[in-house]
């Protein structure tokens, strides 16, 4: 995979973590009397860290949901496996990859298990 994409698909997938936690703190009190003494740069790593009770009532099933799938995304990043499929290891095509930057599995491999899961 292309370097300079990778890199940006990265920073896409910084973005969109920091963005999560932002409009957590912004919404519930308990969770930015939690890290109100954190350092910034820390912000950005608090999912990666064991989430406590009132985190994962703050943020709900969904947002936890994503900021999981792109803590995942930004190993596989550092470990060289971004962009290919956690199924079938083929290459995730770019165009996914732009749409849904922490994409697991490519168009059919996640077609089939929404078919089996039906």
């Amino acid at each position: 995979m292309d370097k300079d994409f990778v890199e940006r698909m990265h920073d896409a997938l910084q973005s969109l973590k920091k963005e999560i936690i932002d409009n957590l703190i912004s919404e519930n009190t308990e969770f930015r009397q939690m890290v109100e003494g954190m350092d910034p740069k820390d912000l950005v790593d608090i999912a990666a860290e064991d989430i406590d009770r009132k985190t994962i009532e703050a943020i709900g099933v969904q947002e936890l949901k994503r900021l999981r799938l792109i803590d995942s995304a930004l190993s596989r990043v550092q470990n060289g496996r971004y962009g290919l499929c956690m199924k079938c290891g083929k290459k995730i095509p770019t165009e996914r990859l732009e749409a849904i930057p922490y994409a697991l599995m490519c168009i059919e491999c996640k077609t089939s298990e929404e078919r089996r899961n039906r």
